[in-house]
């Protein structure tokens, strides 16, 4: 701060000798004693002087001193000027150090790091299964012959596929006594489950391939779909969501893409299910749950939604109704799973019946036997207090789309794609 001068109060800051000698050298302070002596009085410390010069000295040590003090005063400002600027630095850097970690381990998480895609992973996992004597070399080159032909025609190989479910849950159903007071199940689908070329990231491919294998059974679709009567792998999935990108579908997540996907382990999520499903002319939805609509982060309304999906044209008080509805692809953070029925129980809760790329062949083999009971749909199961994430999307297919609609659709895309549900 500024220094005031001691005769006259006012701010002279570093010139306060200057000041003092300027405009009070003659109030160097005097007094009478009485006996005739002349005592000077120090402005500053009240010490009384008996000789004038003793006094200036004394007052330019208090001078001095100050100029020392303010010189160590600013000394110390600016060292902590400096440390702070240098604490402010690090900090920075530590900040972009972490941001860059944190947008590493995103990127490693959602497949976007240029560590490989689905054949890349295929082989390195059948290698570890080589060397830890899990499988035989021949089994190696075989296996590793069969994916290469199945990759050149784009098509899946079908050796996670379980066919028949839908069939054997009818009959279920039919003999089932106790709580099931109705249920509704979609049109036949296959469940595929992931691979070792997919396993950790390529639950929403699979639950692609579920959809897609009902819909080729429906002659309503079959039509859209004829350049992919076979089901098609997962690079060529991504190749087709490629393609839907550069007809114009939605071009902001493609940017997050950076518009590839092939040869990555790149997460997809229901916006690429619409764009795909939109360019193949196949008419769909998506619904956003943005926010529980229940009591402990439940969301009733999706199962109330899905409840008027699969019950709305179906007549009469039939305990088992085997629509002609496709299956509902379920998005929430982190996973992906489809939506094959809904049941009611007796006393009116709700439960959903889901297909899981998590679940194992053999797991949903154990459906198609004839002694199929509870216990084996316990993997089926999802009750209103079991889906309890923050937010949650589906992709609900309903007809098939014009060409006119399809550009609509297209230009649409680029602004909104989801409908949320308030």
């Amino acid at each position: 701060g500024l220094s005031e001068c001691p005769f006259c109060g006012e701010a002279a800051g570093r010139e306060l000798e200057a000041h003092v000698r300027a405009r009070h050298g003659h109030l160097l302070g005097a007094s009478g004693t009485g006996n005739g002596d002349q005592l000077y009085e120090c402005p500053m410390c009240s010490l009384t002087c008996t000789n004038i010069q003793i006094l200036e000295e004394h007052v330019e040590l208090h001078l001095e001193e100050h100029n020392i003090s303010e010189g160590e005063n600013m000394e110390d400002l600016e060292l902590a000027q400096r440390l702070q600027s240098e604490e402010d630095k690090w900090q920075r850097s530590e900040e972009e150090k972490r941001e860059k970690e944190e947008f590493q381990k995103l990127q490693k998480q959602y497949g976007l790091d240029n560590s490989g895609g689905y054949k890349q992973q295929f082989l390195k996992n059948m290698e570890r299964e080589v060397n830890r004597g899990r499988m035989q070399p021949f089994e190696y080159h075989k296996r590793k012959a069969d994916m290469m032909e199945c990759l050149a025609f784009g098509i899946d190989d079908g050796k996670t596929k379980t066919s028949g479910i839908i069939e054997a849950l009818c009959k279920y159903y039919k003999n089932e006594n106790k709580d099931v007071r109705h249920v509704w199940l979609s049109a036949g689908v296959d469940h595929f489950h992931s691979s070792l070329g997919d396993r950790g990231w390529g639950c929403g491919y699979r639950n692609f391939q579920m959809l897609l294998s009902s819909l080729l059974q429906n002659s309503l679709y079959r039509d859209c779909l004829r350049d992919a009567t076979l089901i098609p792998s997962i690079p060529k999935i991504q190749s087709m969501i490629e393609d839907a990108w550069r007809e114009g579908f939605d071009p902001h997540g493609a940017s997050h893409f950076n518009n590839s996907l092939r040869g990555s382990k790149a997460w997809i999520g229901a916006c690429e299910i619409y764009s795909l499903l939109t360019s193949l002319r196949i008419k769909c939805q998506i619904i956003d749950f943005h926010k529980p609509t229940g009591p402990g982060g439940t969301h009733p309304r999706l199962f109330e939604w899905v409840l008027r999906y699969y019950s709305a044209d179906s007549e009469g008080g039939a305990k088992v109704v085997c629509t002609s509805k496709p299956p509902i692809y379920l998005q929430h953070q982190g996973h992906s799973r489809t939506v094959i029925g809904i049941e009611e129980k007796k006393n009116k809760t709700l439960c959903l019946l889901l297909f899981d790329p998590g679940c194992s062949s053999q797991e949903m083999q154990k459906l198609l036997k004839q002694s199929n009971d509870a216990t084996s749909l316990k993997a089926l199961r999802k009750f209103v207090g079991s889906l309890k994430d923050k937010q949650y999307q589906i992709v609900a297919v309903g007809g098939v789309l014009s060409l006119e609609e399809k550009a609509a659709r297209c230009c649409a895309s680029q602004v909104l794609t989801s409908e949320k549900i308030p």
